[in-house]
């Protein structure tokens, strides 16, 4: 069928008495058809006529005639056909209409969209098959069942058994297969080393197969030292085996179970009566200094030096000497210690204030208010360090005392005679007789 688009031309008739041809151009899809219309007149019979059509391609006129849409490109075959086509960078029909296109490939385009018919679009429309999800990278559309549904995204994802993926397993032999996050993983049985999508294996059968520290237990690789016993030391690995011993004051089997020799003071024996960290002891080793006693107190020790000799029992005794009389210091502040005897001839520190200093020896000795009697006034001197009356105590019974020049000077009173430093006696009078 044809459909008329465009009328190029037309040419009138006239229809009542003479003969003539009406010649109409129309455009069958991409062709132009020339419909050719004659009226026919019977000889016989005037008034009679008719008209007689028919048609033909038209190419004689080719482009000239302008066939083809807005913004078209006419173009004509070898036959003077006449060929339409949109320009580049334009689309749509070109027999009615050709308009600048959007794009003219997907880089002009976002990266989510295409290019098609010059237009930037969506490409997942109708491309993914039922509940796939669609993607577009970088302008092509990418299908995908969602998780935990299989199928084919072009025809249709399905919702599946999470487990069946594990049937078959795809792991090794000695594997576990498990369907973590909708993806089977494969992992290695217990005690089994390897590849698990290969095929797992003992770690090992013999201790040849480990390390030089290491020995064969239960198929797999194990510390050798870890053949010792609870609380046991394990010193050395020979040949994959280990050496263990008990630790100092630990009793038992290295390869069972060594343990403490006492768990309180009541296990231990009289001569090792404290029970420490486990094991019996005597609290006085190693407790004092070279050459000190050692004595216990209940479990305490107590040191001291031997008798006759002194120092630090924590460190050391020595022989005594007189020196060691004087030290540490007995005597008081600013007294002077010397070695001496006491009334039984035993030998005794003796304390002392020294010169210019008076006082108790034994607790404090000050410095004397003087060391000569010239530091004193005229009537005083210097008396054991201290500036006095130099009268006290100096003169007899009756005698008088003044003081000169710092001395004591002793004289009798009047009426009284006799020695003035020990005592002074009433003068006796004796009558005189008178001679006539």
């Amino acid at each position: 069928m044809l459909k008329t688009t465009l009328v190029v031309s037309i040419v009138l008739v006239n229809v009542c008495n003479t003969l003539g041809t009406q010649r109409t151009v129309y455009r069958a899809g991409d062709e132009l058809v020339e419909i050719t219309r004659t009226k026919v007149t019977n000889p016989y019979s005037p008034l009679y006529s008719y008209y007689a059509y028919s048609s033909a391609p038209q190419y004689a006129q080719g482009c000239a005639q302008n066939p083809c849409g807005v913004g078209a490109m006419c173009q004509e075959t070898t036959g003077g056909r006449p060929v339409c086509s949109c320009p580049a960078g334009y689309s749509g029909n070109p027999l009615t209409h050709c308009r600048r296109s959007e794009c003219l490939d997907h880089t002009e385009c976002r990266g989510d969209q295409a290019c098609q018919s010059g237009n930037c679009v969506n490409p997942c429309s109708g491309v993914c098959g039922v509940n796939a999800n669609c993607d577009v990278r970088n302008h092509v559309p990418v299908c995908s069942c969602p998780r935990n549904m299989a199928g084919d995204p072009f025809v249709s994802c399905r919702h599946r058994d999470p487990e069946e993926q594990c049937r078959p397993s795809p792991c090794g032999s000695n594997t576990k297969c498990e369907v973590i996050n909708s993806v089977p993983t494969c992992s290695c049985l217990p005690g089994y080393i390897g590849s698990p999508l290969t095929g797992c294996r003992h770690e090992c059968e013999s201790d040849a197969e480990c390390g030089g520290q290491e020995f064969c237990s239960q198929f797999k690789c194990t510390n050798a030292c870890s053949q010792c016993g609870k609380g046991a030391t394990c010193t050395r690995v020979t040949n994959h085996r280990s050496v263990c011993e008990c630790p100092k004051g630990y009793i038992g089997s290295p390869y069972t179970e060594c343990r403490a020799e006492c768990y309180g003071d009541r296990d231990c024996p009289a001569g090792r009566p404290a029970c420490i960290y486990g094991v019996c002891k005597n609290p006085c080793d190693g407790s004092c200094g070279v050459n000190a006693d050692c004595n216990l107190r209940g479990l305490t020790p107590v040191c001291s030096c031997p008798r006759d000799m002194t120092g630090d029992p924590f460190v050391s005794c020595r022989p005594f000497t007189k020196e060691d009389l004087c030290i540490p210091n007995p005597c008081g502040t600013n007294a002077v210690c010397t070695p001496g005897y006491d009334r039984t001839n035993r030998e005794r520190p003796v304390c002392t204030c020294p010169p210019g200093y008076t006082g108790n020896a034994l607790s404090n000795c000050v410095r004397g208010e003087c060391q000569s009697d010239s530091e004193c006034s005229d009537h005083k001197a210097c008396i054991n360090y201290q500036c006095v009356d130099p009268c006290r105590g100096q003169c007899g019974t009756g005698a008088q005392c003044q003081a000169k020049r710092h001395l004591a000077v002793c004289t009798c009173p009047a009426g009284t005679d006799g020695d003035a430093l020990v005592s002074c006696r009433p003068t006796k009078s004796y009558p005189v007789a008178r001679y006539h």
